[in-house]
This record gives structure tokens, sequence and C-alpha cells, in this order.
């Protein structure tokens, strides 16, 4: 089921009921776009008209945040669990390495994507990496690097740039990359190089997530933050005001 957060879509759904529905799409040939759904996605959403747009135009958009889940949840419109797209990537590396499905990689500094691949393969011995790129690419090199894309013809596309990048270029190129499952993954490579910690465990479950980066990279995240989650905030409140004085608003989406 697909529920309406805020105007952003976002899917009901279990990480093993997105992973069936991926494989299914590779089963059927079919092409299938994920977006992952943050709070400063859903921010972005609702003035953004080309992310919106490519969005909109996703099958899968899962929780990426634990603020979303929260969110849905105080908007009557509850989510079954967060399915954050970095660890919705792992499982399915896990799943291409056991099934066969070959993985494309695209994105990041080409050292650092070189990194990430060598952990993949030694995570998960075996696993089809068909082809890798750099995301140091422009509009003008963009049609070669689909090419290359599609000709190496993977299962599934990873494609780490950041937002609304990787949404816009996905949604431009989809039918020419033929690619049965897309999805960005952000910033997952730099996580799997070591260029980046992911936050403790602990912390992703009490929604501080942001936190932690934030602690990371100060200089680049500090404002976003500041106003992202502000506004963010202000939104979800705004909405559950509107919820209390009409009741019959809960739940619709």
């Amino acid at each position: 089921m697909r529920i309406d957060l805020l105007g952003c879509p976002v899917d009901a759904l279990t990480m093993a009921q997105t992973i069936a529905r991926v494989e299914d799409a590779i089963a059927r040939r079919e092409t299938v776009q994920h977006v992952a759904i943050n709070a400063a996605k859903v921010v972005r959403y609702q003035h953004d008209a080309a992310l919106r747009e490519a969005v909109d135009g996703c099958e899968l958009a899962t929780a990426d945040g634990q603020p979303v889940v929260w969110a849905a949840r105080v908007l009557g419109r509850p989510l079954p669990e967060r399915v954050a797209g970095i660890d919705l990537m792992l499982r399915l590396l896990e799943v291409s390495r056991d099934r066969g499905h070959g993985v494309f990689l695209l994105g990041a500094r080409a050292e650092v994507l070189e990194r990430a691949e060598a952990e993949i393969k030694r995570r998960h011995p075996g696993v089809r990496i068909v082809g890798r790129h750099h995301g140091y690419f422009g509009r003008d090199d963009e049609a070669r690097v689909v090419d290359e894309v599609a000709a190496a013809a993977p299962d599934i596309l990873f494609v780490a740039l950041e937002t609304p990048a990787k949404e816009l270029f996905l949604a431009r190129n989809r039918a020419r990359l033929a690619v049965p499952f897309v999805m960005g993954v952000g910033g997952s490579f730099d996580v799997l190089a070591g260029e980046r910690r992911r936050a403790p465990r602990w912390m992703r479950r009490s929604g501080l997530e942001w936190l932690f980066r934030l602690l990371q990279d100060p200089r680049r995240l500090a404002r976003r933050y500041a106003v992202g989650n502000t506004r963010f905030m202000w939104l979800v409140l705004r909405d559950a005001v509107r919820i209390r004085l009409h009741p019959g608003a809960a739940g619709r989406g």
C-alpha cells in the first residue's frame, strides 16, 4: 500500500516485501526504480518540481529515515518499518550473490568506487559485478555512460550520486538503461570504502543518524540539517493540526 506523507509517496512495505518486489522485477525483466525517502527529501519535494516528478515516477519508495517512520505514525499513516537505502543495497548484494544477479556500480570518486567494489567482493565472495563507473561525469558524457551500463546488461544498478542528481539521472535514462531494478544509494559507496562511518545502530533506531553525519561533516551539513529538520518538523506539526481539526483527513493517500 502506498501512503501520502506530506504529499510525498511512501510505500508501506517491510524489507522482505521490498526484496520480493525487486526479485519480481528482475524475473519479469521490467524496470522498477526505487527512491529512498528521508526528511530532507520530503522537504525538497515540496518545492522542487523536477525532483517531485522523478519521485512520483518511482515504482518503489521506502522510508529511509526513522523520522519518516515516526512522522507517518503521528499523522495516522503508519509504516511497518524503516527500509533504509543502504540496508536495502546490502541485502540486495547478498541476494545477488546467491541468485547470480549482475550488479553495476555507478558513482563516487574512482578510488572510492574501487575500494567499495573490493569491500563488496570481500563481504560477498562470488557476487557478479558486471561493471563500474565513477560519478564525475557531465551531461555531455551522460549518454556514453548510459550506453556503458546498458551494454553490461546488469540486473541491478546502484547509483551513488547526491540528491537530486541520482533521482533525475535515473528518471531521464531508465528506458535506455533497460535495467530491471535501479536505485540511488547516496553516500553508501563512501561507507563501504571506509571514507565515512555509519551511525551506531542505537543512533539509527533513535532517529539520530543525522547528528552522527553532522559531526563527521559539519561544514557541509550544518545549514542543511538546521533548516531541513526544522522545516520537516513544521510540516509534520502543520499536518497533525489539520488532521486534528479535520479527523477525516487522517489516512488519506
